[in-house]
């Protein structure tokens, strides 16, 4: 990445000389530093009733038993789909920490719950060399969808995993954790090569699609980089491309991709006061988000439902079926659709921008959009269409980053285990 980008990252609206260099429609997005909001008691308030509502999600669309999370399910309460999401059990191990701590279910399930989920997928579950299927059946473990060993699912699970390990006081909640994280071959996935292949299946062996370029795998590499065992070599930091966007004079990494790729890592990592010898993530995700804002509110000329207030696409249900879209630059079908996730999961980013969105979604949109597990996973102002489903993952990053974005907690859990700061160490970060 040229010396000049890493400026702009770390002085937005710079170049390398130090000269302002911005579009007048984008000047105005710089400025505020979201780490210092503070939200105020209504919107506490607010944000209170999101988590909880999402956190029903992972409480009631589940097998207690093994604690399968199940991929989606109706916004209005359970339903009879049995496919759970290896991811969303990572979500959802991650939200009952969250639940622990703020009281909202008692602390003995809770507990056991965890027990159970951990038990099952070091002992039910199959797996090559540590990775574990995409999709399950959510009663007995079994591959669903003919579904691949996910090297990014099983990831966003060990994330799940390693903060219960930081977070609960109980030896055997701690122990087999730290087994499930252990027993991964990172290296395996490599081939011999620098970058990793996203996942294997028996029929057709390695993909050809690796992870090569800046995405959610930052999380995937710093937890291969931080093993105690099987750990994935330092160069692999450095093995992926970060493609530089530019968006009216704003640079920031990454481009072709739903605005989810700048959330997940943070979910979990903490970027905040850290950079390696690229750039600050966290600005960069920062820089972004701003940027697609201003990109939806661009889009009003054609879909006149994008505003100030009512902005936010990424990878969701469409009217078309799921769809990664989101931008800039434009990917996917876009029509209108709005996406609530988009803007909860970018809650640590743009705080006060944000909170307004869901605001505006909650009181504008309640009778559509607002069911019991929160908000549904998408809808269009522009027509009827209204999601009747709940998808996991989503759930999941608006429960985590509305956290962080208040507390800071599922950071300060997380970034305990020995794993994630020897991670980032052998990646090269630094306090910035």
């Amino acid at each position: 990445m040229p010396p000049s980008v890493g400026m702009l990252l770390s002085q937005p609206g710079k170049n390398s000389k130090g000269e302002q260099n911005l579009d007048p429609r984008v000047a105005k997005l710089f400025g505020s530093d979201p780490v210092k909001y503070r939200f105020s008691a209504a919107e506490e308030s607010f944000l209170d009733e999101i988590q909880r509502a999402s956190f029903q999600f992972f409480w009631e669309c589940v097998n207690p038993a093994v604690g399968q999370v199940k991929d989606r399910c109706q916004a209005n309460g359970p339903d009879s789909r049995n496919v759970a999401s290896i991811a969303a059990t990572g979500f959802g191990l991650t939200a009952l920490c969250i639940a622990d701590k703020r009281g909202w279910q008692n602390s003995i399930k809770i507990r056991e719950r965890v027990r159970n989920t951990l038990r099952f997928a070091m002992d039910r579950m199959e797996h090559a060399h540590g990775f574990l299927y995409h999709f399950v059946d959510m009663h007995n473990g079994s591959r669903a969808f003919n579904s691949e060993f996910s090297s990014i699912d099983t990831a966003i699970f060990l994330c799940g995993a390693l903060v219960c390990r930081a977070y609960f006081n109980d030896p055997e909640i701690q122990d087999l954790a730290a087994k499930l994280y252990e027993r991964v071959d990172w290296t395996w996935l490599l081939q011999g090569q620098k970058t990793m292949a996203m996942a294997w299946t028996r029929e057709s062996g390695f993909t050809q699609a690796r992870w090569d370029s800046y995405s959610e795998l930052m999380l995937l590499i710093l937890l291969g980089l931080g093993s105690p065992t099987h750990a994935l070599p330092s160069d692999a930091w450095d093995a992926w491309s970060r493609p530089v966007f530019d968006y009216y004079g704003v640079q920031f990494i990454g481009s072709h991709a739903p605005l989810f790729v700048h959330q997940y890592p943070h979910a979990w990592f903490d970027f905040r006061a850290q950079k390696d010898r690229y750039a600050n993530y966290f600005t960069n995700s920062v820089i972004a988000t701003k940027v697609h804002k201003l990109w939806c509110i661009e889009l009003a000329k054609k879909f006149p439902d994008y505003g100030e207030n009512l902005w936010g696409i990424s990878a969701s249900d469409s009217a078309h079926g799921y769809t990664a879209w989101g931008g800039p630059p434009e990917m996917g079908r876009i029509d209108g659709s709005v996406v609530p996730c988009a803007a909860a999961g970018s809650l640590p980013f743009v705080p006060e921008e944000t909170i307004r969105v869901l605001q505006n979604i909650r009181h504008t949109f309640e009778k559509r959009a607002w069911k019991k597990y929160g908000f549904v996973d998408a809808f269009n102002p522009l027509n009827t269409w209204t999601d009747p489903d709940v998808i996991g993952i989503d759930a999941g990053i608006t429960l985590l980053m509305a956290e962080n974005a208040r507390t800071g907690f599922v950071w300060q859990h997380f970034m305990k285990n020995d794993a994630a700061q020897r991670g980032m160490k052998r990646a090269g970060f630094a306090v910035s």
